[in-house]
């Protein structure tokens, strides 16, 4: 028999949130127990307190690693047009959101009212309006007024999502649609929406 390795520390703690993200991807927040991951994952219930010191702190470590993995997949390039930058970073998150279906409702639904977790989500937020602020090169008075605007559909974004996973009321595409309509609706009471998200659309 092969004797098992000994993880250090960081490798540990990246197999415990692994194992985690599996089990709250796959039940609804209260249906996960940490004793279930500390079995899964192979470790005494003790070892996997010691990591985290309970089911709200092992889940926030969860979604903030998503989080963090989401906004790396989803860097904007200056050089294309922004409305296909925005599309695919849309789509990159409704990626996510069907794969984590009860990960995303738990965040948005049983911890809405967590400090740790609203933390998470604020912080994502604010750093997805300064990519696309900074991408639109706007200055001064139009950057401070798309800034708010931008906010204020961000938050729409993900309310329509939680939404669509929760009711499935419409697809996939119309979600698309209906997030960038609305950015074209909020940026286009600060500045020309159409020639800063697509400039080539005039053209065409």
């Amino acid at each position: 028999m092969t004797a098992r390795r000994r993880l250090d520390p960081a490798e540990r703690r990246s197999q415990l949130l692994e194992t985690g993200a599996r089990l709250f991807a796959a039940k609804p927040y209260d249906e996960v127990f940490m004793e279930d991951v500390a079995q899964r994952a192979g470790v005494s219930r003790a070892l996997l307190y010691r990591y985290f010191p309970g089911k709200r702190d092992l889940f926030a470590a969860i979604y903030q690693q998503a989080a963090d993995r989401l906004l790396a997949i989803t860097q904007l390039d200056q050089a294309g047009p922004l409305l296909d930058q925005v599309a695919a970073g849309l789509d990159a998150h409704f990626d996510y959101f069907v794969a984590n279906r009860n990960t995303v409702l738990a965040a948005n639904r049983v911890l809405a009212g967590d400090p740790m977790i609203q933390a998470i989500i604020t912080d994502e937020l604010a750093e997805l309006r300064r990519r696309v602020l900074d991408a639109t090169g706007l200055e001064g008075r139009p950057r401070e007024l798309a800034s708010v605007a931008l906010m204020g559909w961000l938050v729409f974004v993900r309310v329509v999502c939680v939404d669509w996973l929760t009711n499935e009321g419409f697809s996939r595409d119309e979600l698309r649609e209906l997030c960038v309509g609305a950015l074209r609706g909020a940026l286009g009471a600060v500045v020309d929406a159409d020639r800063l998200l697509d400039p080539g659309r005039r053209n065409r």
